[in-house]
């Protein structure tokens, strides 16, 4: 995907942020409710500029490595025994996070 190669992972990404605002201005529009009966209410969100900052250390580690979060262990357990380190830098990176939540501005 990041050699621009194929369109195939573009396109289902694409599709999947398309379908998620159509199926968000719907539940809006509608005042839908869940399975249980409830109102469905989507809180807002506000921007931190540690958003951009978490994406782009996301990116580039995807990047850098080739290995999206999902398919680590099926990786490893597929034979790619190099992808242990991406998974243990994922671990490492999770756990710092948490350890420094409670620090970073909300």
């Amino acid at each position: 995907m990041f050699r621009f190669q194929s369109f195939h992972l573009f396109g289902v990404i694409g599709t999947a942020i398309i379908t998620g605002i159509i199926s968000v201005q719907i539940i809006k529009r509608f005042n839908l409710k869940s399975m249980e009966g409830q109102y469905i209410k989507i809180m807002p969100k506000t921007f931190h500029k540690g958003h951009v900052f978490g994406s782009l250390i996301f990116g580039i580690g995807w990047v850098l490595t080739g290995a999206c979060p999902g398919p680590m262990l099926a990786q490893i357990s597929y034979g790619y025994p190099v992808v242990l380190i991406t998974f243990l830098s994922a671990i490492a990176g999770t756990w710092t996070y948490g350890y420094f939540r409670k620090d970073l501005p909300h």
